[in-house]
C-alpha cells in the first residue's frame, strides 16, 4: 500500500512531526477533541440525552492549529431530546472531521433510560448505534511506494456501537463513563487499517458546582480519554457562572494545551460559547492556536439559563431555582 505524506513544504514537515508527537505521546483518539466538552457531553456519552431539562440543539465548529496547512477542522451538529416522563431520551449526532487528505463523517443515534437512585440522584443508561464514512483522497498529497489502486481514492464505511452511564444530582454534580465503539479494530481492513487505528476508547467526565454567592457559581470539571495501548489524555477545566448569564474560565489539556473559555446566555433559549487553545508542546511554535465555537438552542421553556420546574420520576413537582450548569 502507498504511504501518504504531504507536499514537502516547511510547514507541512512541521505539521507531520507534530502529528507524530501528538499521537505517540498518547493523545490519539477515535473521535475529534473538544475544549468545550462540558457543553458537549451528548457527543461522547449516549446516556446524557435523558438527563437534560429541555430538548436542545448544539452546533459546534473547531479550527485546530491555525496556520498549518491540512490541520484538523471539525463541525458537529447534535441534539438531545428528553421524553416528558424524564425516564427516556434520544439523541442524534453528525460530525464532519477533516485532517489533510483524510475526512470522516460520524453519524449516530442514541437512546437512554433514566432511573431515580434517590430523591435527588439520577442514573442514566445509554446506547448509540451509527457509523463513520471514511474518505481518503491521494490527490491531496504526494505518495511513496506502489501506485494507489483505482482512482486514488479510498471510501469506506465502518459501523459503531457504543454505550455509557451518566449519574448526576441536579445543579450540583455529575459523573459519566462511556465507550464510543465496542467494535474496536475488528472492522478495519485493507487500506483503512493503515489510516485508522481502531483501538477501544473510554471517556470519563465529571464536574461539581459550588455556590460562591447568590450571583456566582464555580464549576471545576474534567474529561479523560483512555485509548487501549496509550497513556491517559486528561483535560481539566474551571468555569465561573456570573448572574446566571455569563461564563468565563480556563482549561488545561495535560502536556498539550492551555485554553481560555467564555460563554453568554443570549436569551433563555440561546447560548453561545467560545474557546481559544494555545499549544504548550513544541507544536505551539508553528501555529497561532485553535478556535472553537458552540451555539446551543433550548427548545423548551426557560432553557438552562433561567428558572424552570419539572417533575421527578415519582411524579412530584420539583422546583429548579438555579441554572443547569452542565
Amino acid at each position: 500500500m502507498a504511504r501518504i505524506r504531504f507536499r514537502l513544504t516547511f510547514r507541512n514537515i512541521i505539521f507531520f512531526l507534530g502529528l507524530v508527537f501528538f499521537f505517540n505521546k498518547g493523545h490519539a483518539q477515535n473521535e475529534p477533541q473538544y475544549t468545550q466538552y462540558m457543553y458537549n457531553i451528548g457527543s461522547f456519552n449516549p446516556a446524557y440525552s435523558s438527563s437534560v431539562l429541555n430538548p436542545e440543539i448544539a452546533l459546534m465548529y473547531r479550527a485546530q492549529w491555525l496556520d498549518i496547512e491540512g490541520a484538523p477542522r471539525t463541525l458537529r451538529l447534535g441534539t438531545n431530546v428528553p421524553f416528558l416522563n424524564r425516564k427516556h431520551g434520544i439523541g442524534f449526532n453528525v460530525v464532519s472531521d477533516q485532517l489533510g487528505p483524510v475526512s470522516q463523517t460520524f453519524i449516530d443515534a442514541s437512546y437512554s433510560y433514566q432511573v431515580q437512585v434517590t430523591d435527588e440522584i439520577n442514573l442514566s443508561f445509554g446506547m448509540d448505534v451509527g457509523g463513520a464514512l471514511l474518505n481518503l483522497d491521494y490527490s491531496k498529497g504526494t505518495f511513496e511506494g506502489p501506485e494507489p489502486r483505482g482512482d486514488g481514492r479510498v471510501n469506506k464505511f465502518y459501523p459503531t456501537i457504543g454505550a455509557g452511564l451518566f449519574m448526576y444530582q441536579d445543579d450540583l454534580w455529575y459523573f459519566g463513563v462511556s465507550a464510543p465503539n465496542f467494535l474496536g479494530d475488528g472492522v478495519y481492513k485493507d487500506e483503512v487499517a493503515a489510516i485508522v487505528e481502531g483501538k477501544m476508547q473510554f471517556n470519563f467526565i465529571g464536574g461539581y458546582v459550588f455556590d460562591v454567592s447568590e450571583n456566582l457559581k464555580f464549576k471545576p470539571a474534567f474529561l479523560m480519554n483512555y485509548i487501549q495501548g496509550a497513556p491517559l489524555n486528561a483535560n481539566i477545566s474551571a468555569n465561573f457562572l456570573i448572574n446566571n448569564a455569563f461564563t468565563a474560565g480556563a482549561s488545561y489539556r495535560v502536556s498539550n494545551a492551555v485554553s481560555a473559555l467564555a460563554g453568554f446566555q443570549i436569551s433563555p433559549s440561546v447560548f453561545v460559547g467560545y474557546s481559544y487553545d494555545y499549544n504548550t508542546n513544541p507544536l505551539g511554535r508553528f501555529n497561532s492556536g485553535s478556535h472553537e465555537m458552540i451555539l446551543k438552542f433550548y427548545l423548551g421553556k426557560g432553557g438552562e439559563g433561567s428558572k424552570s420546574s419539572k417533575r421527578n420520576n415519582k411524579g412530584k413537582p420539583k422546583q429548579i431555582d438555579t441554572p443547569r450548569f452542565f
